[in-house]
C-alpha cells in the first residue's frame, strides 16, 4: 500500500459523517479533514462550547449536536435527533481514569468507550448509508474481557487494565457488528482503526503523576492528531476490507501512514464477541 494521506482522501461532496468527539484531538482533525473535502460534518459532543469553535473554523458545512456517551438518555437523545447518515466514525473516549461511574452506573471507561458508541450505533443503524468506523487503540492487546464484572464492581479496580478492556470491546464490536451486517446480507461496513501514537488531550485527564511522562512524550514522539487521524479517515472512505483493522505502518504500529494491521488473539475471539454483544444489549436496555 502506497503511503496514504489527506491528499488521496476522495471527495466527500454531498456526504453526511458524524463524529463523537470532533471537540479536540484526532475528532476534531477527522473533521477537519472531511469538511475540507466537502462532507458535511455533525460533530457530536459533550462539550458543546468547545465543538462550536473547532466548527466555526471548518470550511464545509458543519453541526454540532450534543452527544454525551456516558450518558444512555444522551445518547438516545441524539440518535433520534438524526435522519440519515452515511458514516459514523465512534472516535470519542476516555483512557486510564481514576474509577468513575457513567450517569447509569458503568465504569467510565467501559461505560463511555464501549458502552455508549455500542448503544449509539445500534440507535443509527438503520439511518446508516455506508460504514460505521470505531475507533480503537494499541492498548486492546492489555486489555481481557471479564464478561462476569465489566463494571469492576468486584474486582480492585487498574485504570490501565480497564482502558484495555474498553479497546479490546471495541475491537471486538466492530467484528461482531460486521458478521451480524453480512449475514443480514446488509451492504453497511464496520471497519475498525487505531491512531498509533498521537498527541492528544486524551493524556490530560488521568489525574496523576503519569500525566507529566505523557506530556513529555507527547512532546518528544508523538505524531500530531492530524497524522494520527490518517487511519480513521481511510476506514471512512477507502476501498476497505469489512471488519478490518487499519493503523500506522511504522515501528510497532506507533507512528506512519495508514494500513491494515493485526489484531491482539482475544480481538478474533468470536464467542466472546457474541457474549460481549448481549450483555451490552442487556445494559444498553436495548433488547
Amino acid at each position: 500500500m502506497s503511503k496514504w494521506t489527506t491528499a488521496d482522501l476522495s471527495d466527500q461532496t454531498g456526504r453526511t459523517v458524524i463524529v463523537t468527539g470532533a471537540n479536540s484531538g484526532l475528532g476534531a482533525a477527522t473533521a477537519r479533514a472531511l469538511s475540507a473535502k466537502g462532507a458535511r460534518v455533525i460533530l457530536a459532543c459533550r462539550n458543546t462550547a468547545k465543538a462550536e469553535q473547532v466548527a466555526s473554523e471548518l470550511p464545509g458545512e458543519t453541526q454540532v449536536r450534543e452527544l454525551d456517551l456516558a450518558d444512555l438518555n444522551s445518547v438516545r437523545a441524539f440518535a433520534e435527533s438524526i435522519e440519515r447518515v452515511d458514516v459514523l466514525i465512534n472516535n470519542a473516549g476516555v483512557m486510564a481514569l481514576p474509577l468513575r461511574r457513567t450517569v447509569d452506573g458503568f465504569e467510565m471507561q467501559f461505560g463511555t468507550n464501549h458502552l455508549g458508541h455500542f448503544a449509539l450505533t445500534n440507535l443509527l443503524l438503520d439511518r446508516i448509508a455506508d460504514r460505521v468506523v470505531t475507533v480503537s487503540s494499541n492498548a486492546h492487546r492489555i486489555g481481557r474481557i471479564d464478561l462476569t464484572d465489566p463494571n469492576w464492581e468486584q474486582r480492585r479496580y487498574d485504570r490501565w487494565r480497564a482502558y484495555g478492556q474498553s479497546k479490546l470491546a471495541n475491537l471486538l464490536f466492530a467484528t461482531e457488528l460486521q458478521r451480524r451486517l453480512a449475514g443480514e446480507g446488509s451492504s453497511v461496513l464496520s471497519v475498525a482503526a487505531h491512531p498509533g501514537y498521537a498527541a492528544t488531550e486524551l493524556m490530560s485527564h488521568t489525574e496523576s503523576v503519569q500525566e507529566v511522562f505523557m506530556w513529555l512524550g507527547n512532546r518528544m514522539f508523538a505524531q500530531s492528531p492530524a497524522q494520527g487521524a490518517l487511519p480513521t479517515l481511510f476506514a471512512a472512505t477507502a476501498d476497505v476490507e469489512p471488519g478490518g483493522f487499519y493503523g500506522p505502518d511504522g515501528l510497532f504500529g506507533l507512528w506512519g501512514h495508514p494500513a491494515p494491521c493485526a489484531m491482539a488473539a482475544p480481538a478474533h475471539d468470536r464467542a466472546v464477541a457474541a457474549e460481549l454483544w448481549e450483555l451490552s444489549e442487556k445494559l444498553c436496555g436495548l433488547l
